[in-house]
Formats: structure tokens, sequence, C-alpha cells
């Protein structure tokens, strides 16, 4: 995830509105709404896990040391701090800090989690088992950590992070290649280090001098060249996020690209997906004419003028969105984009971007139904898909329901009108939000009766960039972006 980038997003999260009205045809559609509207924002949200207890529980990494926990106790959803390691975690850089979490298979009995962070002096990469409370299973027990494995990193990027127990209850840990750029150690293609890799190990298990043992089928098991017996697979640039499909066992791994191409590689054993030689389906070192033997091939590439910072996601197997099931569905952090794909176990079928939005997407989860949840750096908020929603048919009929229209004029100097329509009488907020996150203004907020409204905002005071709007009122929530231009 290139973090360090600026990043000015210009992409604007397509949703119904009044002014579909020159629709023929009965279409859908996809949108994303807040998850947890009532919720305090998170700060660097880099990842959201279940421990699939029967709990309903869903546990959300902030990336700067902390874990909260998020409970449905029917009326409302509260937020507790699960645990805080701060003090143990360098978040210096834009790309360290905690940035993976995994609970055991066995958890609800073992009551076993698994974190990868970044520490200091010297830098490394950390991962380590903790323990749950034995007082209060909403608590973690901050001192019980038992480091698994601690490997050096030269630089402050491409640190990975990203940490899964597998359907065969190994745990898989996705290295970058050490940072800077172009990897210049050379290990992405190195077996003898682990950067650059994805890892597997049995965590049930040591093996002196070790603290987890090696699964007898890893693929250099017993090698004689000296190659790391950990590594499942290799050729990685920087794996921000893989998941497995949970009814195929399929493994997918969004890799990022260098300064042209974004990738989606299907993770298999022993194979070598090419970083430095190629970034995507392009030869990168050298820049032409490089051998490509042995090489196994992304099944997704895109150029960085869809996007430019991939951000791996999974194959959907909820309920509230069915036409999405069975489609990875992943997304860009600095574009915004939401694609899905198709993948049938040999080739991609299907390949389809479901929307822009207006978010910088730093990861994604799913909870214990399979419901699929965006993590966004934009004010640190998460969102859901909405169920598809009917636009108006051939006699331009239109459900009735709460929307947010584009600001106009777009961009502004120094006023705009923003309009929005609400369908119930409900409390309703329109607030202002710089690129950062950070509240600009409130232009309502009090009670609205059904009705149209338009509200004039004057940026007088405000320097050019974007800005977000957001409007509230009830459950419905939608955020879009504006230009002010000076």
């Amino acid at each position: 995830m290139k973090l360090t980038r600026h990043i000015f997003l210009t992409l604007v999260l397509f949703t119904t509105s009044m002014q579909c009205q020159s629709l023929r045809t009965t279409q859908s559609q996809y949108s994303l709404v807040e998850a947890f509207p009532g919720i305090p924002n998170f700060v660097r949200p880099v990842d959201l896990q279940t421990p699939r207890d029967g709990s309903g529980r869903i546990f959300v990494v902030e990336q700067r040391g902390r874990i909260w926990v998020l409970k449905n106790n029917g009326s409302t959803i509260t937020r507790t701090l699960f645990m805080n390691i701060e003090n143990r975690v360098d978040d210096s850089g834009d790309e360290m800090g905690l940035l993976g979490l995994a609970f055991h298979p066995q958890f609800s009995t073992n009551k076993s989690f698994y974190v990868n962070y970044t520490a200091g002096s010297p830098r490394r990469t950390v991962v380590a088992r903790f323990q749950v409370s034995a007082n209060d299973s909403s608590i973690a027990d901050s001192t019980s950590e038992n480091i698994l494995l601690q490997i050096n990193q030269p630089y402050s990027n491409h640190n990975g992070g990203c940490i899964v127990f597998g359907p065969d209850n190994y745990l898989y840990i996705g290295m970058g290649d050490g940072g800077s750029g172009g990897d210049p150690q050379g290990n992405g293609q190195n077996r003898q280090t682990l950067l650059g890799k994805i890892l597997r190990i049995n965590v049930d298990s040591a093996a002196t001098p070790l603290h987890y043992s090696i699964p007898a089928d890893n693929p250099y098991v017993g090698n004689s060249q000296g190659w790391r017996e950990e590594i499942w697979a290799y050729g990685m640039r920087n794996p921000w996020r893989f998941s497995f499909d949970s009814e195929t066992g399929i493994l997918y791994c969004a890799d990022v690209g260098q300064n042209a191409h974004e990738e989606i590689d299907i993770i298999e054993k022993g194979k070598n997906y090419g970083w430095n030689t190629m970034e995507g389906i392009a030869c990168y070192n050298p820049s032409s004419g490089c051998d490509t033997t042995g090489l196994t091939l992304p099944v997704k590439d895109y150029t960085h003028s869809v996007g430019n910072s991939v951000t791996g996601g999974y194959v959907y197997r909820g309920q509230n969105v069915p036409s999405l099931t069975g489609l990875y569905i992943y997304g860009d952090y600095v574009s915004g984009r939401i694609w899905a794909l198709r993948y049938n176990g040999i080739t991609v079928t299907k390949d389809t971007m479901l929307l822009d939005s207006p978010y910088s997407i730093s990861s994604f989860g799913v909870d214990e139904a399979n419901e699929l949840y965006v993590l966004t750096f934009s004010a640190g908020r998460i969102y859901k898909f909405q169920a598809e929603v009917s636009v108006p048919d051939e006699h331009g009929n239109i459900p009735a329901r709460f929307s947010l229209e584009q600001n106009y004029p777009n961009p502004f100097n120094p006023e705009t009108q923003i309009r929005f329509t609400v369908h119930e009488a409900r409390f309703t907020t329109l607030k202002i939000y710089d690129i950062a996150g950070k509240l600009v203004t409130t232009l309502v907020n009090e009670k609205k009766e059904a009705g149209m409204y338009s509200v004039t905002f004057n940026a007088t005071k405000l320097t050019s960039g974007e800005y977000f709007y957001e409007l509230k009122a009830g459950d419905f929530a939608e955020r879009k972006k504006m230009t002010v231009v000076k």
C-alpha cells in the first residue's frame, strides 16, 4: 500500500439519485453505506476480522497499535478497546505499524490470536501470539505475548503484514520485499530470505530453535540450497491483503506494483510470481526482453491509468447482495475504485468495475456471516455494500429514498449548492470534511421533515483542494467529493 503518495481523489460514488429520469429500462447498481454509523471514527483502520466463535463480534485493527471490538447488543453496537500495544509498535513510517490480525481456528477453546506488527531498534516485522484475558473475553492479555517470528526490515516500506489461517489450519504470512524502490536487495527472487514471500508455518507445534514448526509439505522442506523452508510462494513485491475463498480454498492475493502495474495473483505452492523480473504482466528488470521462464503471471493486471495501489479483498459469500456471490471483490487505495472478478480455477471469466468511490480503501474484511466490509482512511469509516436498489423503470417510477446529490457548480469558488432529499422526518446532519477527514464545518444539524432541500456552502476561508460532504439522516449516510479552485 503506497500511503506516502499525495492523493487527490477525483472519483465519485455512483449512487441512485433523482437525476436518473433519463434511464429507460430497469437496472441495478451498487453503493456503499456506513456499517457502523454510531461508532466514533477509527484512526487508520487496516484490518477487520472475526473469531468465528458464535459471538458475532467484529475486531478492527488500527495501524498505530490498537484493536477495537464491536459487539451488537440488539438495538445498538458498542465499541470497546480490546488491546493496545502502541508502546511496542513502530508506526513512524506510513506503511509501518500494527498491520494484521488472525484468530486461531480453535479460538473458542484456546483463546489464542495472532498479530503482525513492525517494531524498532532494529526495525523488524514481528509475528506474535496473544491470549484473551482469563477474566474477560472482550479484553486481550497484553502481557501474554509470545513472539513466534522476527524478520529484519531494511527499509520502512513494503512490510506486507497480512496473516491468515488457511483451511489447512496453518498460518500464512505476507512479507514485502524489504522496501525502497525496485527491490534493490533482490529479495523477491532470493529464497534464502523471508522477504518478498508468502510464508506458511504451523503454530501448534515448535521445532527448536524455532517457535513454530515447518509443515512437512512446504515446497522447500529438506532442500540443500539454503532456501528458507517457511516459504510457500515467492516473487512478491508488497502483498497487501490476501484471503482464501471459504468455499473453494483458492488463495487470492493483491500485490502492489512499482510505477506502472497492479496485480491480483492466485497463490499456489512453490510458485514464483515474478518480482522484480516482472511488474504485473510487464518486464521490469530488464525493462524489455526479460526471461519469464518459470514465472506465474497474475490473473488480473491493471495499469496506473486506472489505479495506483491495489487493495486485496474477498470472494463474496454473504447473503445481502446475492449478485456478488462467488465474485472476488477488491479495490484501489488511491483511485477508490472497487472491482469484481470471477475466477473458475483456470482463468478469469468475468471482470467488472462495481463502483467509483471517493474513499482511500485501506482494506476489506468479512464478518461471521461472510458479509463484506470496506475499510477506509477517509475519516476512518467502515462501509458495507448496500443491496441492489431499483432505478427508474420504463414508466419513470422512482422508489422513495433518501438521497444526496452532487454539489453544483463543481469545481467552485467561492460558493456551491448542495441538494438532498429527506423522504421521512429524521434528525439530519450535513457536514464538510477536508481530505484528511478533519471536520471543517456543520451545515445542517436538526430534524428535517420529508422534502427536498438546498444548502449554500461558502468556501471563502478554505484553500484550494478536495473536500468531502456527508449527509446523515437516521440510518442513511452518504458522502461525496467536491473541489475548491482558487
